[in-house]
């Protein structure tokens, strides 16, 4: 079970580790360290939003099986920034 901190720690970490492949011009790396940093700063938008502590461990996702996605679409909706999101990009 990670925490939140921990959720946007991991985030802030691979976003660190996506731009050091991306100055090494390592792309593809790159660019999935991104897509996983995004996601698991979703993940920290959800446990904020829905004030959970830390994000729920596979076992507990009775119930709660729209969480337990890599989906960033469904993540985004999940989060509740997707109209931010939108609205930044003129949609």
């Amino acid at each position: 079970m990670l925490t939140r901190q921990e959720l946007q720690k991991i985030a802030r970490a691979r976003l660190q580790d996506a731009e050091a492949l991306y100055q090494s011009s390592r792309y593809d790396g790159s660019i999935y360290l991104c897509g996983y940093a995004i996601e698991i700063g979703l993940k920290y938008k959800i446990c904020k939003t829905l004030r959970w502590k830390d994000f729920p461990p596979n076992g507990s996702f009775q119930g709660l099986q729209s969480f337990k996605t890599h989906s960033l679409d469904v993540l985004l909706k999940l989060s509740g920034a997707e109209d931010k999101i939108f609205w930044c990009n003129g949609r």
